[in-house]
């Protein structure tokens, strides 16, 4: 266990933010699954839309320093390979 005072603080500022970050994180998983059903289920619309709403909340994460640019690239680019195989 840290015994500096400001290792102490840096502990409860990681644990602080590892918290924030989660929900943000859980977010853009149920968002990219909801995008996933809908490619699944068919329908051309819904899916669109879906993968759209994905693709922006995976942006800001990144943005924001949630997730890695790289991270949020690859799941974008993989949702927008199954949109377009579903668009042929």
């Amino acid at each position: 266990m840290a015994t500096h005072k400001s290792a102490i603080k840096r502990i409860r500022q990681n644990e602080k933010r590892r918290l924030h970050n989660r929900t943000y994180r859980n977010r853009a998983r149920t968002l990219v699954k909801k995008a996933r059903v809908a490619i699944e289920s068919g329908n051309l619309d819904e899916a669109r839309q879906a993968t759209h709403i994905a693709v922006r909340d995976l942006d800001k994460l990144a943005s924001r320093g949630v997730v890695h640019k790289r991270n949020a690239a690859r799941r974008k680019s993989r949702l927008m390979k199954q949109l377009a195989q579903l668009e042929k």
